[in-house]
């Protein structure tokens, strides 16, 4: 081709001449882009102005407060609810779901839009079939290209066909929305195959990876009721810097007991971990969870009040957000020289890191079984006074 192997890194004269002549075009076609799209901003302001706000990634005010869920819901559900206002309120969000709208409740955002089919993208909802990877995919696309608040849906076991495309998002700091449902072994007659264990162990791994930017790298969130559920889908709009994973039950979870506004106690979510039930002076032990598990915890410091333990039940939908705070604070919801017991239903290591090296997980350390999922919680010790009785026998070793 007349190039010299001894220096290869030479470009051609022909060559430099082609790029030259295509730059030229392309800068004029993008300034007559730019002429026509400064002519069409001053005819249609507020078009412009949505335009502008679309790509800003700032969404509609919301009054979150105001959204109101039945009694004791699973979080699923609870998001459902939230979704359906989302379909209503914000016109450039598209949600994806793998097969299972009706089970991963994305279809509360379905129910008010229609999905794309061929020829026609006047809806905002995509079927993506049994194709994960794609989907995930797919959606990091819609974020690169900017002006849409793009969200995908499905099991939270087959979050491991979505990994590489979630690592990428986390690496391109992508504000993706995972909606990650069925999220323990409670999905019970589907079986092991589609029961998480491992998988909010894995996830949690990019909180505690850093991206370019210093942040964490993901925002996972796993609520303990519907309240919560409600603050995590409002963390994840507000998130424009990191993708967020929202982890959610298929079962109903009892809501957690307050004395006040339910949903102002659920803000303090935002910090990552907060107290939910507390006692007179120094507890003897502090409870840790999230998701389902708290509410377990809630009936267990129940126990223990009556057996004469002080007990604090602390809610931490999300670690790496709760290591990011204070030390004062982290004290005041954790405090050192308490004994901790965590509670998951997923891998104890799940909770490793908030709990300490004192400190004593109950979790699962083996696949599940087919079985309802009450009877799995039975089977498993996932009850008020299996895990009372742990928590005595902890309390004892350590005397």
């Amino acid at each position: 081709m007349g190039g010299n192997p001894d220096n290869p890194f030479v470009i051609f004269e022909e060559v430099k001449e082609l790029y030259k002549n295509v730059i030229e075009k392309n800068l004029i076609a993008a300034s007559e882009w730019k002429n026509k799209k400064r002519e069409w901003a001053k005819e249609n302001p507020e078009l412009n102005k949505k335009l502008n706000d679309f790509y800003s990634g700032n969404i509609p005010d919301i009054d979150f407060s105001a959204i109101n869920h039945k009694a004791d819901l699973a979080t699923r559900a609870a998001s459902a609810t939230v979704l359906g206002i989302f379909a209503n309120t914000i016109e450039n969000m598209i949600v994806a779901s793998a097969d299972l709208a009706n089970s991963d409740k994305t279809d509360g955002f379905l129910k008010n839009t229609r999905p794309f089919t061929k020829n026609d993208f006047s809806g905002a909802f995509l079927h993506a079939g049994v194709s994960e990877l794609t989907m995930a995919a797919l959606i990091n696309g819609m974020a690169l290209h900017g002006g849409i608040i793009a969200a995908c849906g499905t099991f939270f076991v087959f979050s491991d066909y979505m990994k590489p495309a979630i690592r990428l998002a986390c690496l391109m700091e992508l504000p993706v929305k995972y909606i990650w449902t069925h999220d323990a072994f409670r999905v019970g007659e589907d079986g092991p195959t589609h029961q998480p264990i491992e998988q909010e162990a894995q996830i949690r791994l990019m909180e505690h990876l850093k991206n370019h930017s210093g942040e964490n790298s993901l925002l996972a969130l796993r609520p303990a009721d519907s309240n919560e559920t409600t603050v995590a889908w409002k963390m994840a709009l507000e998130n424009k810097k990191t993708p967020t994973a929202l982890i959610l039950s298929r079962q109903n979870i009892k809501d957690l007991p307050v004395l006040g506004n339910r949903f102002e106690e659920a803000l303090k979510a935002e910090r990552g971990a907060y107290i939910v039930v507390d006692c007179d002076g120094t507890p003897d032990i502090i409870l840790v969870a999230n998701g389902s598990e708290v509410a377990t915890l809630v009936e267990s410091a129940a126990l223990l009040s009556k057996n004469n333990y002080k007990a604090r039940v602390v809610s931490a939908p999300s670690e790496g957000l709760f290591k990011n705070q204070p030390d004062s604070y982290r004290q005041s919801i954790i405090t050192d020289d308490i004994p901790v017991f965590g509670l998951t239903a997923g891998l104890p290591v799940t909770l490793q890191g908030l709990v300490g090296t004192n400190g004593m997980v109950m979790g699962m350390t083996s696949f599940g079984y087919s079985a309802p999922y009450k009877v799995l919680d039975e089977k498993f010790g996932f009850n008020a006074e299996n895990v009372y009785n742990q928590i005595i026998s902890f309390l004892k070793k350590l005397k």
